[in-house]
This record gives structure tokens, C-alpha cells and sequence, in this order.
């Protein structure tokens, strides 16, 4: 379907709300789901079935389509692709599908990579990461490949602290209270000031991944590094976001950290 079809299809919607045209911008848009949990079933490996993601996926498209604002004029796909992902992540953050063993790891994996970095003022390598934790190179890929989804997840949970951060073009109430129009003002620039932090190359990762929804491997070839080092400068930006903000929301009194 045309540009142009597409956009006559939404005007036609927004004005009669027919459960027909809806059934047809699902029909439409199905694609942008499976998109959706494509990239991020490269993370989960088989723990979830892809089948499954799509079906957690198509509730967020349901969700975008009956809330989505032509006047706004945001592209429906990016505020789609928005509501998809963060509905495979609420359910999956529900299953709590995580072992705790991995936790564990995810954590010592975290702890290695900043005490190296603290001592030598940088990165530490492959080899050197995986002899700081007494394993196998072989044995730390898979365990940085592991941890990806939970990094994934970790971040959504602290983008929805008190307000929607990562979409501003919620339905929210017509009046909506002075407090709750400060708080949301203060979670952006806190999530803005935890991004200015990063040095350029995190930045670059957390742009690429977040926002261009690139893989890890895509971003490795732009940056022209090996995609562990990607995903060491990932978890490493993740760690000082949530740290910062961490910090801030506790300061400020605000959310639910």
C-alpha cells in the first residue's frame, strides 16, 4: 500500500473508528512486528519462541493504532516500533524468564569490566576479561551474548520510571496536574543529562541500538570494532545511565527506582 493510501486510510479511521479499517492497518502494519521481534528473538536465542514474541508484539500494535495521533505528526512506524518492543518487554519482564545464576554472572561480568577499566583507564579485552573470571573466551561471549536481553530490559524499566520517557506523544488527560507536568519535564532531562554523560562512542552504541535499532554486529562494522567490544561500551553506558539516574530519581523523590 501507498504512502498515500496509507494516510487516506488513517483519515478514514480517525474519523469513523470502524473496527474493519482497524482490522486492516493491523493487517497492514503485521510486518512492523515481526521486524520488531526479529531483532530482538537475535538475543533470546530459544528461550522464547519467536512465534511468542510476535504475539506479545501485536498486542503493542493494537495498542499504537488506537492511540496513535496523525495531528501530532509523528511517523506511525517509529511510534509503533516504540510500543511493540516495549509490549515484548513487559511480557517478558512478567515471565521473569532471567535464571538467577545469570543475574549472578551478568553482575560479576559487570563488576570485572569496571574494576579493570578503574585500575588500567580502559577497556579491558576478550582475553583479559575472560581471565579476571577464570573462563574461557568462548565461555564470555556466550555470557555477553546472554546478557544482552536483560541490559535490554534493564534500561526499558528505568526509561518508564514515574512517566512515559521514551514517547511523548502519550494520550494523556486534557488537564494533567502542575507536579505531574514537572516530573515528567525533570525524568527527560535526567535521561538527557545520563546520556551527555556517556563518552561519544557509548552515545554513538546507545543511538545506534536504541534509537536506529541496529544490531550488535551492524553497529560493530560502522564503529569498525569487534561487536564484544560493542557490547562491553553497551553494558558500560547502561551501568553509568542507571547509575545517574539512579542517583537523580533518589534525590529528587520521584518514581519508583
Amino acid at each position: 500500500m501507498s504512502d498515500k493510501k496509507k494516510e487516506e486510510l488513517w483519515q478514514k479511521y480517525e474519523k469513523s473508528k470502524d473496527p474493519a479499517i482497524r482490522e486492516q492497518l493491523i493487517i497492514e502494519y503485521s510486518g512492523l512486528v515481526k521486524v520488531v521481534a526479529g531483532r530482538l528473538g537475535m538475543y533470546l536465542g530459544y528461550t522464547v519462541e519467536y512465534d511468542d514474541l510476535v504475539g506479545y508484539g501485536i498486542f503493542g500494535l493494537i495498542d499504537a493504532i488506537d492511540k496513535f495521533e496523525l495531528s501530532k505528526g509523528v511517523k506511525f512506524e517509529t511510534y509503533a516500533s516504540l510500543r511493540i518492543r516495549g509490549s515484548i518487554l513487559d511480557q517478558i519482564r512478567k515471565m521473569d524468564w532471567i535464571p538467577r545464576t545469570l543475574r549472578q554472572k551478568q553482575k560479576k561480568l559487570e563488576n570485572a569490566m569496571k574494576e579493570f577499566e578503574s585500575q588500567h583507564g580502559r577497556l579491558a579485552t576478550n582475553e583479559e576479561l575472560a581471565e579476571m573470571l577464570e573462563i574461557s573466551q568462548e565461555e564470555l561471549e556466550n555470557l555477553i551474548n546472554q546478557t544482552q536481553i536483560a541490559n535490554l530490559v534493564s534500561l526499558d524499566e528505568y526509561l518508564e520510571q514515574g512517566s512515559d520517557v521514551r514517547v511523548e506523544y502519550e494520550n494523556r488527560p486534557r488537564f494533567e496536574q502542575p507536579e505531574e507536568i514537572m516530573e515528567r519535564q525533570e525524568l527527560k532531562k535526567m535521561l538527557a543529562e545520563a546520556i551527555d554523560s556517556l563518552t561519544e562512542n557509548e552515545q554513538k552504541v546507545i543511538a545506534f541500538y536504541y534509537y536506529e535499532e541496529l544490531t550488535l554486529k551492524e553497529i560493530s562494522k560502522i564503529l569498525e570494532v569487534s561487536e564484544s567490544r560493542v557490547s562491553q561500551l553497551h553494558t558500560k553506558a547502561l551501568r553509568k545511565m542507571r547509575d545517574k539516574m539512579k542517583c537523580d530519581i533518589g534525590f529528587l523523590g520521584i518514581g519508583n527506582v
